[in-house]
């Protein structure tokens, strides 16, 4: 075989955890999912996991995990986020990888990321080595060996760089057509335009390659400064650009077409057709690009000249011959090198004209001398409590990849100088996470587009604040003035400067203990009391709780334990929430002063709140609590909307009750309307529209779902024009692939089947599309598995039998499964 093809794919999301919860916020533009990683997992991380096959008439016959069967790369911070919040994807991912073992010879097809996606270039020595090992030991823990491959962020590449990728034991790296200068063959020949070579010269003769004119069906090998030697891929440069940006995706015939157009019988090599784009092209950039993929695995499966291939297996079977000498400083991204990430080089993403990047130098400067600051703090207090700090911080990793408590205490003793007491291990922990913040304001995403308050940009200097924080708790000083008379060299394209961007859009949103004590508080007024619970990355402790209820009003007074499970920094602390009605929530928080100070708290609010003077109940909290007073304003967003929801709750119900009139008042005249062909009056219309589609999601929260009912207010959508929110899509969706979890668990339930299969038959005007991915894989999977012992299930009851099979049997049509 000398026909061989691969896909890499580059999965990876900019991390978007807020620094003080370690948890991605409530993000409305990716409504109606939670956030992006969310939406995005929907559209595609899951999607490949379980890629369908569609026969003739439009049914699934194959589902095949694309990852299996493709080359692929994940973020670690991403993978962190998915094990977390989607394990049934990333286990699927992470088995991927072992089937591909199997395919491939023995090869994985996994390869490992730089960890927090820097520019490698422009990262200093020890921020390079860090970033190489962590990727090569987050790799190592997730899939269990040791990677070969490593994909650099932006394919962004220096010889540097290479070396130490060497140094940790990675062999090859995929970089772009345009990023090589020139090749030799090994016996100093050139080839001829055909790709055959000349009779041996003797010396070796580079050609220029320059400007995309590399070949990239084969691997090359490059000298590097250390005498060693690593081999390179470059993909090809069209057909990823058409994958990417063009609709390629939409034909898995044209797919396919295309990449084995590029073998030719003129080269006398072993050919690798290789593409590589952003993974999130397979299904979330271009919808159902994973189906398009799998059906091209499927078809070259059936092609006897042409064999898949991962890079790992072929760099084995073929070890690159031909030199190559590449662009120091080069990416995929920018034309200009790496400039898009330090300087104003005219890359953008072209849909803000007039605009300028003039920030991006200024932001630079501002994150490396940040960066600069911490690691002098670090070099001076690391040796008092560490034996080899650096080293530590690269160990530090471990400590990333499992915070148990345990874990935290193996470290430390195994990098302390001698058994810290507390005060000494928060200190300890704070030093090494000020460190890893230091490295993940250097995420790439926060240069790439066009404005310096844009949600990238603001999340690395988020970043850039938690830093500042912890560099401001070990030393006592304030960082922050200096940071911010450098972010304000920066100019912005929608205020002054990046220093006006920060103080409106970050520094807002920084968290102390007191303030993360205040969320907790606030939070306990609605919700039932818990003597001690974990929120993101704290762990709380009441240790004294007490309600004064008093109609929409209320008063909470406590005391309580706030830790960060992170630093294990603790802080004792007294409370006091005072309820005025409706939005009106003041709290107050402050460091705990004994029993006296607190009874006399206490005692000052609950006199005048059980008279009702609310005013002289907020002058105490002001008397006590000084600048320590917090609102609603300051909750973290998801808990914030929720007590939103909550407070507004009898306002909602008024207002719904009020459409409700108007829907239920009037539908003999709407259908009359209807008849008639009259449109409805715009009061009756949005009041019956918002009634359906409230009435139709709040079903879809529960597993009893009412068959007769949802085919009648889907019936009233039809009959009166009512658009269906994209919400109840998703509500219903979420319902048929809870539904076909109970199934999966307990597959003998004829009842819970046929309601299933009742509901479904109604729900076909609900946009759900592939959100039901999950629901048709299970039923995929039991479709092969069970058919065929439907009745051995039931031997008892031949009736039931019978109905398990033609409920299964139409559960597979509405689902568009095709049954074995």
């Amino acid at each position: 075989m000398n026909r061989y093809l691969c896909l890499h794919g580059h999965f990876y999301q900019p991390p978007r955890e807020n620094p003080w919860l370690e948890e991605v916020e409530l993000q409305d533009s990716a409504s109606p999912f939670h956030d992006w990683n969310q939406r995005i997992t929907a559209e595609c991380y899951g999607p490949n996991t379980g890629a369908r096959i569609i026969d003739d008439e439009g049914r699934i016959a194959r589902i095949v995990n694309n990852y299996a069967r493709m080359s692929f790369n994940f973020g670690p911070t991403l993978l962190s986020w998915m094990e977390r919040h989607k394990p049934v994807v990333y286990e699927a991912i992470i088995a991927a990888d072992h089937e591909s073992r199997d395919i491939f010879g023995g090869h994985g097809s996994a390869i490992a990321q730089v960890y927090n996606h820097m520019i490698m270039p422009l990262a200093n020595e020890r921020d390079r080595r860090t970033q190489v090992y962590w990727g090569v030991e987050d790799f190592r823990r997730r899939f269990g060996r040791d990677p070969v491959g490593m994909w650099l962020p932006e394919t962004a590449v220096d010889l540097r760089t290479l070396d130490i990728l060497l140094d940790y034991g990675i062999r090859f790296t995929v970089l772009a057509p345009r990023q090589a200068h020139r090749v030799a063959e090994p016996d100093g020949s050139e080839p001829t335009k055909g790709g055959k070579k000349k009779d041996a010269a003797k010396e070796r003769h580079w050609i220029d390659v320059s400007g995309d004119r590399i070949d990239p069906t084969r691997p090359y090998k490059i000298s590097l400064p250390s005498g060693r030697e690593m081999a390179l891929f470059f993909y090809d440069g069209h057909i990823s650009q058409d994958l990417a940006f063009g609709d390629l995706l939409d034909s898995g015939v044209r797919f396919k077409e295309r990449l084995l157009n590029v073998f030719s019988d003129e080269r006398d090599w072993p050919q690798l057709v290789h593409v590589a784009t952003d993974g999130e092209t397979y299904g979330h950039h271009h919808k159902h690009g994973e189906m398009a993929l799998a059906w091209m695995f499927e078809d070259i499966l059936k092609d006897h000249e042409v064999a898949l291939t991962n890079y790992s297996q072929f760099l084995e079977m073929h070890p690159p011959e031909a030199e190559v000498e590449i662009y120091e400083n080069s990416s995929w991204s920018c034309v200009h090198g790496v400039e898009r990430w330090r300087s104003d080089c005219g890359c953008n993403s072209g849909m803000h004209f007039g605009w300028n990047q003039k920030w991006r130098k200024p932001l630079r400067e501002a994150m490396n001398w940040l960066r600069d600051k911490s690691a002098d703090v670090f070099d001076k207090q690391g040796p008092k409590y560490l034996n080899d700090p650096w080293k530590a911080r690269d160990e530090y990793v471990k400590v990333v990849l499992d915070r148990s408590f345990e874990n935290v205490n193996a470290f430390l003793s195994e990098h302390a100088k001698s058994p810290l007491p507390p005060e000494q291990v928060v200190t300890t922990l704070k030093l090494l996470e000020m460190q890893r913040y230091a490295q993940l304001i250097f995420t790439s995403c926060a240069w790439f587009f066009d404005e310096v308050s844009g949600i990238e940009t603001v999340q690395v200097m988020q970043y850039a604040a938690r830093t500042l924080q912890l560099l401001g708790d070990l030393t006592g000083k304030n960082y922050e003035d200096e940071y911010l008379e450098l972010l304000g060299k920066a100019p912005s394209n929608v205020y002054p400067s990046a220093k006006d961007s920060y103080l409106e859009n970050v520094k807002p949103a920084q968290v102390d203990l007191l303030r993360a004590a205040a969320h907790f508080a606030i939070s306990s007024f609605f919700e039932e009391y818990q003597e001690s619970f974990d929120y993101a990355c704290y762990s709380v402790i009441h240790e004294y709780y007490n309600r004064v209820p008093a109609g929409r009003l209320g008063l909470v007074t406590g005391k309580a334990q706030v830790t960060s499970t992170l630093t294990r920094e603790s802080v004792t602390i007294a409370f006091a929430v005072l309820h005025a009605g409706d939005h009106n929530l003041n709290c107050g928080v402050r460091f705990y002063e004994g029993s006296e100070a607190f009874n006399k708290l206490e005692k000052g609010l609950r006199i005048p709140f059980e008279r009702g003077d609310l005013t002289g109940a907020i002058r105490t909290m002001d008397e006590h609590f000084g600048k320590n007073l917090f609102s609603v304003w300051h909750l973290f967003k998801d808990e914030q909307r929720r007590v939103v929801d909550k407070v507004l709750e009898p306002a909602y119900q008024l207002a719904e009750a009020a459409y409700r009139q108007i829907y239920e008042g009037n539908q003999a005249m709407l259908n009359f309307l209807s008849w008639l062909h009259i449109p409805s009056p715009r009061h009756f219309f949005d009041a019956t529209q918002f009634v359906v589609n409230n009435d139709l999601k709040q079903m879809f929260e529960h597993d009893e779902v009412d068959p007769e009912q949802v085919k009648a207010l889907l019936e009233q959508c039809d009959r009166w024009n009512l658009p269906l929110d994209e919400s109840v899509g998703h509500h219903a969706s979420e319902w048929v692939n809870r539904r076909m979890d109970e199934f999966a668990l307990t597959p003998d339930d004829v009842e819970l089947l046929e309601h299933t299969v009742e509901v479904l038959e109604r729900l076909g005007p609900i946009p759900m599309g592939a959100r039901i991915w999950e629901a048709q894989n299970i039923c995929y999977t039991e479709a092969r598995e069970l058919m065929a012992n439907g009745r051995r299930l039931f031997e008892a009851s031949t009736d039931d039998g019978t109905r398990w099979e033609r409920a299964f049997t139409r559960l597979c049509e509405l689902l568009k499964v095709k049954p074995k």
